[in-house]
């Protein structure tokens, strides 16, 4: 959706969000959720977790969206909001006592079968660049000229990027996966 000729519709829905017109925030969020909560998973590694950080992440950005310099890259802006609140999700998770497992075991993934172990292959061996590409493309479905104008990055550096990370994808899954 982001890219080319959306990228101005996405920023006259932006201003007009910024003016006071709750109806543009479908358009804005349906352009930018997907980039924002995979790079939130990427972090977080837990999809429930991931589900509330991305929230929180719009009520930030609604209430600091003067903070946001039009014309720049809002996706990007919107990253930056979710990557701090999944970061300071975790520092306040390292400080938690777990006092019952068995009542608490969604914290240590017991219970987490929404993602694949390809998904946590994923976030181990490549990098967080290599991921969030590869999700972007690969599993969110953008096009590779529309995840290189998300990410602010040529289209061949991109597609190198998704294909070298998917050899190296691949090759881990032999190896670990047993394929």
């Amino acid at each position: 959706m982001y890219g080319g000729a959306d990228k101005g519709k996405l920023e006259r829905k932006i201003a007009a969000l910024a003016n006071g017109d709750p109806r543009a925030f479908d358009y804005v969020y349906e352009s930018t959720n997907r980039p924002v909560y995979f790079a939130i998973l990427y972090i977080v590694g837990n999809k429930h977790d991931a589900e509330d950080i991305l929230q929180e992440t719009y009520v930030r950005a609604l209430r600091s969206l003067g903070g946001y310099t039009a014309g720049t890259n809002f996706t990007g802006w919107l990253i930056s909001i979710g990557k701090n609140l999944a970061l300071n999700h975790l520092r306040r998770a390292k400080r938690e006592v777990a006092t019952d497992f068995s009542e608490q075991a969604w914290k240590y993934g017991a219970e987490e079968k929404d993602i694949p172990f390809v998904f946590d292959l994923a976030a181990k061996v490549l990098s967080e660049e290599e991921y969030r590409i590869v999700m972007m493309c690969q599993i969110a479905g953008y096009k590779r000229r529309e995840v290189a104008a998300m990410l602010d990055m040529p289209i061949g550096t991109v597609t190198w990027k998704n294909n070298e990370a998917l050899k190296k994808l691949r090759k881990a899954l032999e190896t670990e996966g047993g394929v």
